[in-house]
C-alpha cells in the first residue's frame, strides 16, 4: 500500500518531518526540540553564502553558455553583491519531484495527465544519476513512489493513478519540497526541480498559496508547471500556475494536445542542463528569517533573457 500524506500540516505546525510510512503522531516535546534544533542545525551551515543557479537564453529562447562572471551582477534589496563563486553547471544530478492532479475537476484530461507525466519520466531522467519522485493530489496528498532512479517503475506507478476528490496543490507542493527535495543533502550538488502537471484551481488544502511558495524556496526547488487548461482563456488556475514558475525561476506551460508536450519537456530538460551557478555573502548578513530580494542582472544584456529565482528566506538564529 503506498504511503498517504494525512495530517501533515498539523503536523508542520510542531515542527517536525512526515514520516510518510506510518499514521501521524503528535511526538512528544523531546522529538520537537530535537528535530527543531536538526533544522536549525542545517540552516546554519548554508548562512554564509547563497546559492543562485539561473539560465541565460536569448529572445528566441536559445541558451547562451559562454558568459562568465564579469557578466553579471547580483543585487540583494537593490544592493550590489560580492560574487565568491560562478560556475557553469552543465550535467548536475537531477533530484525532482513530479505532482500529478489527480482531482474530479481534470477528469476529462486524467489520460492527458498521464501520459504526459510518463512521456516526462522518460525523457528526463537519468538511471543512476537522477531521482524523481511521485506525488498524486486530490483531497489528500499522496506520496506515490519515493526518491528512484528507474523511470519505468515510476512510469508504472503513474499508470496507476485514478481521480477522484478536491484539490489541495497547495499541500501538495508544501509537503514535497519540504519534507522530500528539501532534505536532500549535500545541497549545493544536486539540481532540485518540481513539475506540476494540474488547472492550478486548489480547493482543499490547509497551507496557502505563499506558504507553499516558502516551502520551494527554502528548499531551492524551481517549479515548472504544465496546465491541464485547453479553453484557450486564462483561468485563475493558470495565474497560480505562472506564479509558482516565475517566483522560483521556472517556467509555465500550456500545451493542448500530448503531442505539444515534446517541445515543454524538451525546453525543461536543456534548461536543466544548461545553467550558471553563483555563490554570494550577503552583505548586510540577515538572520531573522525575512524574506530577501535579489536579482540576478546582465551587465550588458540586452536582447537577453535571465531566469533565476526572485529570493531567498533568510535563516532565523
Amino acid at each position: 500500500m503506498k504511503p498517504v500524506v494525512a495530517g501533515l500540516f498539523l503536523a508542520s505546525a510542531l515542527g517536525f518531518a512526515l514520516q510518510a510510512q506510518q499514521p501521524a503522531q503528535k511526538p512528544d516535546r523531546a522529538t520537537v526540540a530535537r528535530q527543531e534544533s536538526d533544522d536549525e542545525t542545517r540552516i546554519k551551515l548554508d548562512v554564509t553564502r547563497v546559492n543562485i543557479l539561473f539560465t541565460v537564453t536569448d529572445k528566441r529562447g536559445r541558451f547562451i553558455t559562454d558568459l562568465t562572471k564579469d557578466d553579471f551582477e547580483v543585487l540583494e534589496n537593490n544592493k550590489p553583491q560580492h560574487i565568491m563563486e560562478f560556475t557553469a553547471e552543465s550535467d548536475l544530478p537531477l533530484r525532482m519531484a513530479i505532482l500529478v492532479d489527480t482531482s474530479n475537476s481534470i477528469r476529462p484530461r486524467f489520460r492527458f495527465i498521464q501520459e504526459a507525466a510518463i512521456e516526462f519520466v522518460n525523457s528526463v531522467v537519468r538511471p543512476e544519476v537522477d531521482r524523481a519522485l511521485i506525488v498524486s493530489f486530490d483531497t489528500m496528498t499522496q506520496l506515490v513512489s519515493d526518491l528512484s532512479g528507474d523511470p519505468e517503475q515510476l512510469a508504472a506507478n503513474i499508470r496507476e493513478l485514478r481521480p477522484g476528490g478536491g484539490t489541495s496543490l497547495y499541500d501538495a507542493i508544501y509537503y514535497a519540497c519540504r519534507d522530500k527535495l528539501g532534505v536532500e543533502q549535500p545541497r549545493h550538488n544536486f539540481r532540485r526541480a518540481m513539475v506540476v502537471l494540474s488547472d492550478g484551481e486548489d480547493n482543499q488544502s490547509s497551507v496557502t498559496r505563499d506558504q507553499a511558495l516558502e516551502a520551494a524556496q527554502k528548499a531551492d526547488v524551481v517549479i515548472y508547471t504544465i496546465s491541464t487548461n485547453i479553453s484557450r482563456t486564462e483561468t485563475s488556475g493558470d495565474k497560480v500556475l505562472k506564479y509558482f514558475a516565475s517566483e522560483t525561476g521556472g517556467q509555465a506551460f500550456f500545451p493542448f494536445k500530448v503531442e505539444d508536450l515534446a517541445q515543454n519537456f524538451q525546453n525543461i530538460a536543456n534548461e536543466l542542463r544548461h545553467q550558471y551557478n553563483i555563490f554570494y555573502r550577503p552583505e548586510p548578513m540577515k538572520t531573522d528569517g525575512s524574506y530577501q530580494k535579489v536579482s540576478v542582472r546582465l551587465k550588458n544584456g540586452k536582447g537577453m533573457v535571465v531566469r533565476a529565482r526572485k529570493g531567498y528566506y533568510a535563516p532565523k538564529l
